[in-house]
């Protein structure tokens, strides 16, 4: 069941409208109207504009920028804040010219309601049409609708009624609630805060009553724990954690699980600065926390509850504003920020564009500049997803094309492969099962995992673990990175993305030989903790993660494969070691350091360690075996 997570008391409004539509107007004139305006500022502002030789408008009240008077266009969002005995209103004022819409999205994201203006002349633009979907998009629900200038159509109720039935159902249809529509001349004050005499017809609310009357916005999530990492701070021998509860509760004690490395431990200590360590900490905190064992966690990973983590997986499914000022098309890559992390994505297809006019699917086969549009995005790497309909905050997310801001968008659904089999119609086969290949083997089957850097061992050790198992009865095989990068990963480069994969790829066909009976020997370099981590999920308990320790000194002073020396001259790019980090195993089960120790004694530990671990025919009772 959902819960209802309130924002703060304050209401937030932010009024948007085309250009010159008279937005600013509206909110000078209810600034001063309400009694919100230092006494003498508008006799201040009459007297700059009679200096400056421009007629006094109601939006210099907004004017924070010398280039916005000169424009006469609002550039930027400004917040002010309007204080009633009823309530405490922050009114933003976004901007409405078509170059500023990614300013719009910035002083809109926050907002519990929206303020739309409308031109009574003009009536329901293309602008309208679009600022309404940008609200849609970033979660604004309800909306009063200020129909503005009525002075210059005569205060005619004909008109009214006409933008009235148009914008209504648009609205509605997208979405989202309208609140009132009303009647106003913002230059001449008629129904902002007061009724003034021009709209007799009118019986409806003014502006402001409306607005005191909108909701505080609330957010629905399904009340479990949700915590974006934002980085790590080491303090003496601890390294505490830090980000914010953006839902849920974390208290000291409680079993977490980091996404999307998909590893457990529990919370030891919640620390505040300056205060003294807490007990719990709650929905909106800021707050450090260390944990009980030594798990890898870094900058944009998401922390939960064990049994409601978010989804994994590299393809979801968005709706998008397109602010780039080229076409999108299928197959263009951009850098995605999604809560704290950052990946590279790809547009895999566009579901549909959205025509501005109608709200229907437009069948063009490429985004421009400003338009709505649902697409697929695929990730190289595996993000930790929420619905926004789940975790708002977290179901929101920036695309990036350098440095500049191309796109906002939502995460409507967290997608599995769509070119991949429908799941549902498979049927997984009966096997035997693992007590049966385990007493007949004489051993269960593992994934012993090596890793280290390049020339650190790993291979020559597999090698030798394998040949003393086999002379000892025992079933194993090496899955060494040079021998799976001939056939299986032969389609793989060395890319950040091929790396992944062909780590993803050896992890799965390790795990197929431990069920198998097979003590697989891994031998890879591996050098994220990331990718580690996939294949001890796909292992499961079976796993074994081995550190091969080797100072980079020593392995390049080694290098049987002359690949340190290529480094060194540029022809191998990204390598392990030279130009690429390594990232160490936080707790292996056990560390070979070969700078001390032989290739025989390496040997002897993994084979004590395999013989402790694994060799346990004389545990099973072959009475209880399916074969028995």
């Amino acid at each position: 069941m959902s819960t209802v997570v309130e924002t703060q008391s304050q209401l937030r409004v932010v009024t948007v409208g085309h250009v010159d539509h008279g937005k600013s107007t509206l909110i000078g004139r209810l600034l001063n109207d309400t009694g919100n305006l230092p006494e003498g500022k508008v006799e201040e502002l009459r007297a700059i504009s009679e200096r400056r030789g421009v007629a006094f408008e109601w939006s210099f009240v907004l004017d924070a920028l010398q280039s916005e008077r000169d424009q006469a266009i609002t550039i930027d969002t400004t917040r002010i804040w309007l204080r009633t005995p009823q309530r405490e209103v922050v009114l933003i004022d976004a901007p409405g010219h078509k170059e500023f819409l990614r300013n719009m999205v910035t002083g809109a994201s926050d907002a519990d309601a929206a303020l739309l203006v409308v031109d009574a002349r003009d009536g329901v633009s293309e602008q309208t049409r679009r600022h309404a979907l940008l609200l849609e998009l970033i979660g604004v629900e309800q909306v009063v609708v200020a129909v503005n200038k009525m002075d210059s159509v005569g205060f005619d109720e004909a008109r009214f009624e006409e933008i009235r039935r148009e914008l209504g159902p648009i609205l509605e249809r997208i979405g989202i609630a309208p609140r009132a529509f009303v009647p106003i001349s913002a230059r001449g004050g008629d129904m902002v805060a007061e009724r003034g005499t021009n709209l007799p017809w009118y019986t409806g609310p003014t502006v402001f009553t409306a607005m005191l009357a909108l909701d505080r916005r609330s957010r629905a999530t399904d009340g479990s724990l949700r915590i974006a990492v934002q980085g790590v701070v080491r303090h003496d021998l601890q390294r505490i954690f830090v980000g914010r509860v953006i839902s849920g509760t974390l208290s000291v004690g409680d079993e977490i699980m980091v996404s999307p490395a998909r590893r457990t431990a529990h919370v030891r200590s919640i620390e505040t600065w300056p205060h003294a360590p807490k007990a719990e900490a709650r929905t909106g905190e800021s707050v450090g926390f260390t944990l009980d064992g030594p798990l890898y966690v870094d900058r944009g990973d998401v922390v939960s509850s064990v049994g409601e983590a978010p989804t994994l997986s590299k393809i979801f499914r968005a709706r998008l504003l397109w602010l780039g000022q080229r076409l999108l098309h299928v197959g263009d890559r951009f850098r995605l920020q999604i809560g704290t992390r950052q990946a590279n994505v790809e547009v895999d297809s566009f579901d549909r564009i959205i025509d501005i006019e109608s709200l229907n699917r437009n069948d063009a086969d490429a985004v421009q500049t400003h338009d709505v549009a649902e697409v697929v995005l695929r990730s190289s790497e595996l993000l930790a997803l929420d619905r926004v309909a789940r975790h708002a905050e977290l179901g929101r997310f920036i695309l990036l094309d350098g440095l500049d801001i191309v796109a906002g968008g939502t995460v409507l659904d967290v997608l599995t492969n769509p070119k991949a089999q429908n799941t549902k119609n498979l049927v997984a086969v009966a096997l035997l099962d693992n007590d049966s290949r385990a007493w007949s083997n004489g051993h269960r089957g593992a994934v012993i995992w090596l890793t280290g850097l390049p020339a650190a061992g790993k291979s020559t050790i597999a090698v030798a673990v394998e040949r003393r198992l086999f002379e000892q009865g025992h079933h194993a095989y090496v899955l060494d990175g040079d021998n799976l990068r001939q056939g299986l990963n032969s389609d793989l480069g060395f890319s950040p993305e091929d790396r992944h994969e062909n780590i993803r790829r050896a992890g799965e066909v390790a795990a197929l030989f431990a069920d198998a009976g097979i003590i697989a020997i891994a031998s890879f370099i591996s050098p994220h903790r990331a990718d580690r981590e996939l294949a001890r999920r796909a292992a499961g308990k079976d796993f074994h993660e081995i550190y091969v320790k080797a100072d980079t000194a020593l392995c390049e002073a080694r290098d049987p494969k002359g690949h340190y020396r290529k480094a060194r001259a540029g022809e191998i790019p990204d390598f392990t070691g030279i130009n690429n980090d390594y990232e160490p195993p936080l707790d292996p089960r056990l560390t070979l350091d070969t700078g001390t120790l032989s290739v025989d004694e390496c040997v002897a530990a993994v084979l004590d360690y395999i013989d402790d671990h694994v060799a346990i025919r004389e545990t099973i009772d072959p009475e209880e075996l399916e074969i028995a």
